[in-house]
């Protein structure tokens, strides 16, 4: 039986999408590899503090609504 085939979204090009593919069904395997400098971009410590920094004010906010007294 013959894989069924498909156009990549990104590229395209046509490939064969197999059962043990990996990434997504509409792209290729060489559109579907995970991109090496997400890992740097994560580790960003700048980025990571206003992230807490947000999420905290998230928190706060959220507690705020919910817990408030009614006067």
């Amino acid at each position: 039986m013959a894989y069924p085939i498909k156009v990549c979204s990104i590229c395209s090009e046509e490939f064969e999408l197999k059962p043990d593919k990996p990434g997504f069904a509409n792209r290729c395997p060489a559109c579907s590899e995970p991109d090496s400098d997400q890992g740097a971009r994560a580790s960003d410590p700048l980025k990571q503090n206003s992230n807490s920094e947000m999420n905290a004010a998230r928190r706060q906010a959220m507690r705020d609504l919910l817990y408030r007294k009614e006067s």
